[in-house]
């Protein structure tokens, strides 16, 4: 630690080291408190100058996005719950998130949503000769995903990769494989919360891998299997629509009926917060 004498003897006057400070201080994420969930109130390219310092640094972060969906099911799944929270880094993968956060008084300055976020973080760990690991979605649509990034950006972005299908009996072991590969950034496409859980219940096997997320149905979308809304519609709020008009069987309940829960907590919250404001 250097010491107040010591420190008048350093050769960058006073204002520099300042702005040293403040430049460090702004890379450290804030956070808000969003229904109990601390969510981190940064931009994208934040968010992958976080993770890129970490990886550089040989830290662990382990990154989890939260959406309307996830935060009722939150509610009554406390295992869900404990995995999210847990997280280091908490995006708002939803514009819904975003909205409902500055109706509470919080700001987030944008979304970020896992489908646009991982092919940033695979771009970055072309340039920074990183290695990923691709685990989940069926076998043919993973294998799909590392032909694109393989022919993209050579062999050595790939540290191997596995399909989502497995026993409760596979899953040690799966996650040792991962852990064995040598990965820098592991991306996990499964469905919640089985995602969030997985990561969380190996955190220690996998603690030599500097990055972990969960990325949902990306894979799909990445391999061309489906679709994402058109720009408008994503800031617009209305990807959900997109993707119920696209499957209106699977996705119905989903979106319908968790979209008026979320509204609700909103609302709870809102209120509570109105009654504390005026007592």
């Amino acid at each position: 630690m250097i010491e107040l004498k010591e420190f008048y003897q350093l050769d960058f006057p006073i204002p520099c080291f300042f702005t040293i400070v403040f430049i460090r201080l702004k890379s450290i994420p804030m956070k808000i408190d969003f229904m109990s969930i601390p969510v981190d109130a940064i931009t994208m390219d934040e968010t992958v100058q976080i993770i890129d310092e970490a990886i550089h640094e040989n830290r662990r972060l382990n990154h989890v996005v939260v959406n309307a969906g996830k935060v009722v099911s939150m509610q009554s799944d406390q295992q869900l719950r404990g995995s999210v929270v847990s997280c280091d880094i908490i995006n708002a993968d939803g514009q819904s998130i975003v909205w409902a956060a500055r109706l509470l008084g919080e700001k987030i300055p944008g979304r970020v949503a896992g489908a646009d976020l991982m092919p940033r973080l695979v771009e970055m760990a072309a340039e920074k000769n990183y290695s990923c690991y691709f685990f989940g979605a069926k076998e043919e649509v993973v294998r799909k995903v590392v032909r694109i990034y393989r022919a993209r950006y050579g062999d050595q972005i790939i540290a191997g990769y596995r399909n989502g299908y497995y026993t409760p009996n596979e899953e040690r072991g799966i996650a040792e494989e991962i852990a064995e590969s040598g990965a820098d950034l592991l991306f996990v496409a499964i469905s919640s919360p089985k995602k969030e859980i997985f990561l969380h219940r190996h955190q220690d096997v996998l603690s030599n891998i500097n990055f972990t997320m969960g990325v949902g149905g990306t894979f799909d979308v990445i391999s061309g299997l489906t679709k994402r809304a058109p720009v408008w519609m994503q800031k617009a709020g209305l990807e959900w629509l997109y993707r119920l008009v696209q499957e209106p069987r699977r996705m119905w309940k989903r979106y319908l009926i968790g979209n008026a829960k979320f509204m609700w907590l909103v609302l709870q919250q809102y209120c509570r917060k109105y009654i504390k404001g005026i007592h």
